[in-house]
This record gives structure tokens, sequence and C-alpha cells, in this order.
């Protein structure tokens, strides 16, 4: 199409239109500011048509795409069919528990019946038990009777105190014997959970995998163990008990570990006031 003559994009009316020609009055015209335009032919040409049903089709299986959730994998939510394929990042599952039990810290409790809830249950633990309370024999206590199963509470009590209560254990961490950090300094120990995977499941049953990160040493100035990043894979065998999930054994491989970024450590002061600046979460799948 010309721009230049017969006035296609001036203000007049349309002049010298001729057979598969389009002209168009633009605003400044006489009359009506908007101009009346060119009236259209009867009816829809068949390529606006065309146009028109490409466009809904297309909006269409976007809207499909967009609401596919995360069960790709044959697995419905209480796992009853085939091997359970890695979730997206995105919200998949059932909501976060509303329950905390009496430990201090406080642990969520009350997970629901289903492959999902032993998943939430095992990170929540995960991070129960690699937290800086297990190394204080009060609060060690009371997570370990919070995590476990009544059958297997006690056994597990006396054999952390063994490690835990150590001194020259708690020395190597740089605490003292009441598991504190010297003044001035942060002991750190805290797990960040990245997923879960469900190796088996019975419906009052499962083992269940959590992978995660750990941050752990003395945030501070002077620490001669400043706080340095890890990556395991903790292993629980959890079994269904008084309305929730509790653990009977656990067991703990190192890895997998990504490659480091090349990245600044962080000074003592800007890891101390992060350690105490930013809270856990509740896990759930």
């Amino acid at each position: 199409m010309s721009l230049g003559d017969d006035g296609a994009y001036g203000g007049g009316e349309y002049s010298g239109q001729g057979p598969g020609q389009t002209r168009t009055r633009l605003p400044g015209g006489e009359g009506d500011v908007y101009g009346t335009g060119r009236r259209p032919r009867g009816g829809m040409s068949s390529r606006n048509l065309v146009t028109i049903v490409g466009v809904v089709v297309l909006l269409i299986a976007a809207i499909a795409f967009a609401n596919r959730g995360g069960g790709s994998s044959g697995t419905d939510s209480d796992g009853n069919s085939g091997a359970p394929a890695a979730q997206p990042t995105a919200p998949t599952g059932q909501r976060p528990v509303s329950g905390k039990n009496s430990a201090n810290p406080a642990i969520p409790s009350g997970f629901p019946k289903s492959e999902q809830g032993a998943q939430s249950a095992a990170a929540n633990y995960a991070v129960a038990l690699a937290s800086d309370g297990m190394y204080r024999s009060g609060t060690r206590d009371a997570i370990v009777e919070a995590v476990y199963a009544p059958s297997a509470a006690a056994a597990r009590k006396e054999a952390l105190r063994k490690v835990y209560g150590d001194p020259t254990f708690l020395a190597g961490v740089g605490l003292d014997k009441e598991g504190k950090a010297p003044d001035g300094q942060t002991f750190v120990s805290r797990a960040n959970p990245v997923g879960t995977k469900v190796d088996t499941f019975e419906g009052t049953s499962a083992k269940v995998a959590v992978w995660y990160s750990s941050l752990f040493g003395l945030a501070g100035e002077g620490s001669e163990n400043p706080v340095t990043e890890s990556w395991y894979t903790t292993t629980m065998k959890l079994q269904w008990v008084g309305g929730d999930w509790k653990v009977t054994d656990v067991s703990q491989k190192k890895g997998p570990a990504p490659v480091g970024r090349d990245q600044a450590a962080a000074t003592a002061e800007e890891m101390s006031k992060a350690v105490e600046g930013f809270g856990g979460f509740t896990y759930a799948r």
C-alpha cells in the first residue's frame, strides 16, 4: 500500500480507491473527530474470520498449558500407582499444617495420612534434627519426643546424648559443655530442604529421602569455625502413630553437592545478622 498519494494518511475523504486497496481516515478531518470511516462490506471477510478463529484456538491452548498441574507422574496424592516424578517448584500439593507441638522450638505436626503428608513430615523433621537445639540437652529431648515414635524415642535419646553430650565433641565445634557459643558469636546449624522423594509408601508406613543443604559453624568476629555449607541426603522410615507421622529410623549420606560458584563469602557480621534475621519455613508438599 502506498503512503504517498491519494491522501491515504491525510484528513480528507477517501479518494482514488481501487480494487484491493485500503484507505484509512485518521482523526482531524471534517465532521466527527473520530470520523465515520469506511463502511464495512457486507458480513465478515473470510480472512478476518480465519484470523479470529486462529487466535481463539491459540488462546485456548495457552490456557490449557498454563493450567497443567504438577501431576504429570503416574501417582496420585496417595501414591497408589507408579513411581512419583519430581515436582516443579510451584506449589503442587496439600497446604502446610496449622498445628505445632510443644517442643521448643515448636515443630509442625498433624500431617496428612498420604504420600504428600509423609514428605512434609520428613522435610520438617530433617530441619528439626539438624537444628542448633540438638546441641542442648533440654531442647534435644523435646525434639526427639516430638519427631520419633514412642517405641524408638527412648533409645534414640540415649544414643544422641552420648554424641551431643560429649564435651570433646562440643569443644570441637566451638561450644561449651552446655552447648552454648562463645560471647559475641552465633552458633549456626540449619538444614534447608531442597526436595523430597518417596522410596516406599504403604498407607501407614513410608520411607522418604530428604535432600538438603546445611549451614554449620560459628558466626562472629574471631570465629575459628566459620559457617560453611554442606549437602546431605537423609532417609527416614516413618510410621503412622497416634494420628501423625513419626520417625522410627534415620540414615544419612553426603551429597549430592553442586559445584560452587565464584561468590564472595559474607563477613562475620553479615552472617550473624542473616542467621538472626531470617527465620525458617514450614515445609509442605
